[in-house]
Formats: structure tokens, sequence, C-alpha cells
């Protein structure tokens, strides 16, 4: 059974940082393109970063330059670093991974205020 377990939400203010992590279990997870999406307050939820097996990464426009995809398949997971956090990066966070089928986890919290 594939798990994604999320960790390292929280309350941070404006100009802050937070790093997010996901550990993945029960797939080969080296072989498989992961990602974080997010969902805002009244927003549909959208890609932040994906990172593909080879290290291939793509950020939405929002956040590039402040956030940044990585992952260590030794210790199957993926990691977001935020940096220079804004108001409008408030949401719920989600782990996503490319397997048989697509896989997510159960989500972390970011607020950040001002």
């Amino acid at each position: 059974q594939v798990q994604l377990v999320e960790a390292g939400g929280g309350l941070v203010q404006a100009g802050g940082s937070l790093r997010l992590s996901c550990v993945v279990s029960g797939s080969i997870f080296s072989i498989n393109t992961v990602g974080w999406y997010r969902r805002a307050p009244g927003k549909q939820r959208e890609l932040v970063a994906r990172i593909s097996s080879g290290g291939s990464t793509s950020y939405a426009d929002s956040v590039k330059g402040r956030f940044t995809i990585s992952r260590d398949n030794a210790k199957n997971t993926v990691y977001l670093q935020m940096s220079a956090l804004k108001v409008e990066d408030t949401a719920v966070y989600y782990c996503n991974m490319l397997g048989l089928t697509v896989y997510w986890g159960q989500g972390t919290q970011v607020t950040v205020s001002s």
C-alpha cells in the first residue's frame, strides 16, 4: 500500500521560511515523479513544484525563485523549501506522486501571517 506522509507545515510570518517534507512508502520512490500542490481557501488545487526521477524540476510562476523542490531517494523523501513566504502562499500543501496511478498525501497546513 502506497502512503505519502507530509510534515513541516505551520504558522510563519511573511518573509519567513518553512521546509515541508513528504515520506513515501510502499512504492519504488526513485523512479517516480513527485511534486507539491496546494489549495488555498476558495481556490482550486494548483501545482507548486515537481521533480522527476532524473532530478528535473518545474515550478509555478508564483513561487519561482522562492521555493525549491528536492528529493532524497535514499530516504524516499521529497522536500519543499519555501522562503520569502507571502500571505498568498497560505494553503494546504499536498504531496503527490505519479506511479501506477496518482497518489496523494493527506496535506499539511501552511499559514503565512502579515
